[in-house]
């Protein structure tokens, strides 16, 4: 990983810095009122956090894609998503479809409801398809994913996201089902509920029009670092609906086409 300023910015140790608001839970300044940062920088200022973790056990169990809202790009003036590591200690295992997370790990969590995808063939060839991500697909499930932000009352620009592994919180899974893989993924409802109340509905189009789109961005992204997807990688493939707020006690309940219900209680 890169030790000496990159363009005039310094990757360690900004990296560094969104680790410890990470460690200590306590926001720093928004990146882009700091500094000029280019994309390739704050991608660079993530790689090398993920360094940082890794170097104390942590392990990469796939990605997650951002910004695949086209209302949401448009707000934020990029006309691509971002994507950021899914990291193994923020994976949530449920038990019986619901899990219980602790809300003390998190700045200013939200939830968003999505489709995963478990990568089972390398994708690691330039002009990745929706076709060819569908084909390397071994199964998809709902999720639910929890945004974060390093970032003080969330004031995020591109860049901001971008280093800040986009916005990583953590994730819970449902069942992986090989017979989504089949499902018209653009027209799978999803409806969100808040505290037993309907809060979020969405269709898996808001996500770049088809979620297996999204994850075919990501795959040619990658690439151009020199990252490939490769089988067992989980692919959080970007929200389809907006992300609530969440609060101590808070429970989400993610329903999905055909699939069983998924609970997340903040505790």
């Amino acid at each position: 990983m890169p030790e000496q300023p990159v363009g005039g910015v310094d990757i360690a140790t900004v990296a560094q810095q969104l680790d410890t608001a990470w460690e200590q839970r306590l926001p720093i300044a928004p990146l882009s009122e700091r500094m000029a940062l280019t994309p390739e920088q704050a991608y660079a200022i993530q790689s090398h956090w993920t360094e940082l973790r890794l170097a104390r056990g942590e392990r990469v169990i796939g990605r997650k894609i951002g910004l695949t809202s086209r209302a949401i790009q448009q707000q934020m003036g990029v006309n691509e998503p971002d994507y950021g590591s899914l990291w193994a200690s923020r994976h949530f295992p449920t038990t019986g479809g619901r899990v219980e997370v602790p809300a003390d790990l998190f700045l200013q969590a939200r939830v968003e409801g999505e489709l995963a995808f478990l990568i089972g063939r390398p994708l690691r060839e330039p002009g990745v398809t929706l076709h060819d991500v569908l084909a390397a697909t071994d199964a998809i499930a709902a999720a639910i994913e929890i945004v974060d932000s390093r970032i003080a009352d969330w004031r995020i620009k591109l860049v901001d996201t971008i280093a800040d592994n986009a916005s990583y919180g953590g994730f819970a899974l449902g069942p992986w089902s090989r017979a989504l893989r089949h499902a018209d993924l653009r027209t799978v409802g999803m409806l969100l509920h808040h505290n037993g109340e309907p809060a979020v509905q969405g269709v898996g189009a808001a996500a770049l029009g088809h979620p297996a789109r999204a994850v075919a961005w990501l795959a040619n992204k990658l690439i151009a670092f020199g990252i490939h997807l490769e089988p067992g990688d989980i692919v959080l493939s970007g929200s389809l609906g907006p992300a609530i707020p969440v609060r101590a006690g808070d429970l989400f309940t993610l329903e999905m086409h055909g699939q069983p219900p998924l609970s997340m209680r903040f505790v």
